[in-house]
């Protein structure tokens, strides 16, 4: 897989609601805090978007799509002078999937979803997203109206199967908003994700993550993208963040983290299959990393493991 699929499958982005909203006339809602990640798509009309913290509300038209990524509370409004409406009650009839509406609708319609990252570590993609993510039907529009009728139209029918088919057409809109986003990504941007749309920072993550395991060495990443090794280091800093190193010996502190968690390998086991000669060397990496040993880590998650549960669907 490619580094994007890779940090994904690691997260596991689960949608549990997927919803339409269709409103007429003058309104306004306004939607409480959320955990997560919203992903909505304009398919019909305009509103605004007024998001608790943001000095100014953002115009969202027909076929944008937009990610909202802190929690923070906001509104929908086809006027920001109505007095809202409570989310929580107007999409009450469609807590389960389906269309809420608003003065009868005709005029605008929404269609999203909301997702849990149910993997650890969200803050390696929430954390250099900012709150709102507003990505207009300019570039790519063919592929992303497709999935916008897609949804429209599963949540109206109501076909057997249909909350299965739109759970999966909002996982195509969560990463068709994040290429997007990436493509459209400012110049200057600090992070893995913009990372990815320089090509040969893009290459070296790649080759790392493709073989987390190798003992690669800055002059080895630098010279496999065509760089200086100095040239090499600077740059990666700049871009990610972090030293090529460092990133790698993160990358590899996930994946370790994600086999301890889901399967029955012994903590040696993963040292070694990480490129790890020693389990003491790699339980100093883990710890650095994580915070806690690895058998820390194990045991914590493992009394942990009882409670964990999704939270009950909400409005979109």
């Amino acid at each position: 897989m490619d580094p994007l699929s890779d940090i994904l499958a690691l997260l596991k982005p689960r949608s549990y609601v997927s919803a339409g909203f269709e409103a007429g006339g003058d309104w306004a809602v306004q939607f409480p805090h959320y955990d997560g990640i919203k992903c909505n798509a304009v398919i019909a009309g305009e509103c605004w978007l007024l998001v608790e913290g943001m000095t100014d509300p953002v115009r969202l038209q027909t076929g944008d799509c937009f990610l909202m990524t802190k929690g923070r509370p906001f509104l929908l409004a086809s006027d920001l002078s109505v007095p809202p409406a409570d989310a929580n009650a107007v999409f009450e009839p469609a807590k389960r999937g389906g269309i809420a509406l608003c003065n009868g609708g005709g005029d605008f319609f929404l269609a999203g979803s909301r997702f849990t990252l149910v993997g650890d570590h969200a803050e390696i993609l929430l954390g250099i997203l900012p709150p709102v993510v507003h990505i207009r039907d300019e570039v790519d529009q063919a592929f992303l109206r497709w999935l916008l009728d897609r949804m429209r139209q599963e949540l109206r029918d109501r076909r057997p199967g249909s909350s299965l088919v739109a759970e999966h057409l909002a996982h195509l809109m969560l990463l068709q908003a994040l290429r997007l986003y990436l493509g459209e990504a400012i110049q200057g941007r600090v992070g893995w994700l913009f990372a990815l749309a320089d090509k040969q920072m893009g290459n070296a993550i790649d080759q790392m993550h493709v073989d987390p395991a190798r003992r690669w060495t800055l002059q080895e990443l630098a010279r496999s993208v065509g760089m200086s090794r100095t040239a090499f280091a600077l740059k990666f800093k700049q871009t990610v963040g972090l030293t090529p190193i460092d990133y790698l010996t993160r990358w590899r502190m996930l994946l370790a983290s994600e086999r301890l968690t889901s399967s029955s390998e012994s903590i040696p086991a993963v040292a070694s299959a990480l490129g790890y000669n020693s389990e003491s060397a790699f339980g100093a990496a883990f710890k650095r990393v994580m915070g806690r040993s690895p058998r820390q880590f194990v045991r914590n998650r493992i009394e942990a493991a009882p409670s964990m549960a999704l939270e009950p669907a909400g409005p979109v």
